[in-house]
C-alpha cells in the first residue's frame, strides 16, 4: 500500500472515531434535554446543514490552496466544536455545537480529493473503499467508546475525549501527510452559493443521476441512522452500552465489506450490477428494522446490518468511482465537494423525515428508507442507459 494511503486512512480513522462517539450519545443526550423526537431529528438536520452549505466550498479551496491545509483547518473546527460540545447543558448550545462539526466537516471531501490525485482511475473505487473501511472501523470503536464514557464519565468526557482525538489528528496530518495536489486552480473564485451550485450541478449530465442517486441512497440511510438509537432503546430495551455495540456490529460489517471486498465485487460482478444490488441490499436491510420481533432482534438484526453493509460496500464506493472517472483531474475537489453537499443535503431531509415519521410510529423511518431506497433504482437504471447512450463503458 502506497504510505501516503496508509497514513491518510490512520488520519480519517482517528476523524471518524471522533465522529463516532457522537452518534449514540446525541438522540440519547437530546431527549434528556427534553427535546422531542422531531427536534432530535431536526439537531441531525442542522448539523447536516451546515455541511451542505460549506462541504462545496472546502471542496474548490483544496483545488485552490491543496488538500492538506484544508484538512487541517476542517480538523481544527472540529475540535473546537466538540470542546462546545462538552458545556452544552442546554439544547440550544448542543445545536450550536454540532452546526459547528458540520461546518467542520470539509476534511473528508478534501480526502477523497486527494485520493484520486494519487491513485490511477482504474484503481481509484478500491482506494476510495479506504475511506468506507475507515468510516466502519470509526463505526467500531467510536460507538462503543462514546457509549461507555458516556455511562460512566458524563456527557461532558465525549467531548473532551473527540476534542483530544482531533488534536492528534492534527499533529498526524502536519507531520506525516504531505500536500498531494500537483497543479493547483489558483484562478477559480471561491463562492459559498449551495443552493446555485447544487442546481448548475443537476444540469451536467455527466453528474446529474450520479448526485440524485447518491442523494436518495443517503435520505434513506440517514432516515435510519438518526433514529435506530432511539428504537433500540424504547423497543427492545437496550442501554446505552448495549447501543454502542449495535453500532460496532454496524461497524464491523460496513469495514469489512469496504476495506476487504470492494476490489473482488468490482472484479466479480462489474460496476453496473454493483449498482443495481447494492441498492436492493440497502432497500431490504433498511426495511427490515421495521419488522424484527423481540425474540429474534440479535439474528435478524444482524441479517440487516449484513445487507446494508454489502449494499454500502457495493453501492458507494461504486458512485464514488463513476464521478471521479467523469470528472477532469482539476476538477475532482469540486466534484467530490459537491457529492458530499448532495450527501449533506440528504442528511438534512432524512433526520428531519425520519424523526417526524418516528413520532407517528416507531417502524415507519424503516419502511419509508426502504421504499425511498427502491424508488432509487429508477435513477440507476437511468444512469446505465444514459452512460451507454454517450458510448461510455461501465464495466457490465
Amino acid at each position: 500500500m502506497d504510505r501516503r494511503l496508509l497514513i491518510l486512512f490512520l488520519t480519517i480513522f482517528i476523524d471518524l472515531v471522533g465522529f463516532g462517539i457522537f452518534v449514540p450519545v446525541v438522540p440519547i443526550y437530546a431527549r434528556e434535554l427534553n427535546a422531542s423526537e422531531a427536534l432530535v431529528g431536526d439537531t441531525g438536520a442542522l448539523f447536516s446543514l451546515m455541511m451542505f452549505i460549506f462541504t462545496p466550498f472546502w471542496g474548490t479551496l483544496s483545488d485552490r490552496f491543496g488538500r492538506r491545509p484544508v484538512i487541517l483547518i476542517a480538523v481544527g473546527l472540529s475540535a473546537i466544536s466538540y470542546v462546545l460540545f462538552a458545556h452544552a447543558t442546554t439544547i440550544t448550545m448542543l445545536i450550536i455545537s454540532r452546526m459547528l462539526t458540520g461546518v467542520g466537516s470539509g476534511n473528508i471531501t478534501a480526502a477523497q480529493a486527494y485520493i484520486t490525485d494519487i491513485t490511477p482511475p482504474d484503481q481509484r473505487a478500491k482506494s476510495l473503499g479506504l475511506i468506507g473501511a475507515a468510516f466502519g472501523l470509526g463505526f467500531i470503536f467510536g460507538p462503543p467508546l462514546g457509549s461507555l464514557i458516556f455511562d460512566r464519565l458524563g456527557v461532558e468526557w465525549v467531548g473532551y475525549v473527540a476534542a483530544l482525538m482531533c488534536v492528534a489528528n492534527l499533529v498526524a496530518v502536519w507531520l506525516f501527510l504531505p500536500e498531494s495536489l500537483q497543479e493547483k486552480v489558483t484562478h477559480r473564485k471561491i463562492r459559498i452559493k449551495p443552493v446555485t451550485s447544487a442546481i448548475k450541478a443537476l444540469r451536467e449530465p455527466r453528474f446529474r443521476d450520479l448526485f440524485i442517486i447518491s442523494f436518495i441512497y443517503i435520505t434513506a440511510f440517514s432516515m435510519m441512522q438518526m433514529t435506530i438509537a432511539m428504537l433500540w432503546y424504547d423497543d427492545y430495551g437496550l442501554d446505552k452500552r448495549q447501543i454502542g455495540y449495535m453500532f460496532a456490529i454496524v461497524g464491523l460489517g460496513s469495514a469489512i465489506v469496504q476495506g476487504t471486498m470492494v476490489g473482488w465485487l468490482q472484479r466479480t460482478f462489474g460496476e453496473r450490477n454493483l449498482m443495481i444490488y447494492g441498492a436492493l441490499m440497502v432497500a431490504v436491510g433498511l426495511g427490515m428494522f421495521a419488522f424484527i420481533p423481540k425474540d429474534l432482534f440479535l439474528p435478524l438484526s444482524i441479517v440487516s446490518i449484513a445487507l446494508l453493509s454489502l449494499g454500502n460496500g457495493s453501492l458507494s464506493p461504486t458512485l464514488l468511482s463513476q464521478l471521479s472517472r467523469n470528472a477532469e483531474q482539476q476538477e475532482q475537489g469540486e466534484v467530490l465537494g459537491m457529492n458530499q453537499s448532495f450527501g449533506s443535503l440528504a442528511r438534512i431531509a432524512g433526520p428531519a423525515l425520519g424523526g417526524r415519521l418516528y413520532e407517528l410510529g416507531h417502524g415507519l423511518p424503516y419502511i419509508a428508507s426502504g421504499l425511498v431506497m427502491l424508488g432509487g433504482l429508477y435513477y440507476v437504471h437511468g444512469y446505465l442507459r444514459a452512460v451507454e447512450k454517450r458510448g461510455v463503458a461501465v464495466k457490465p
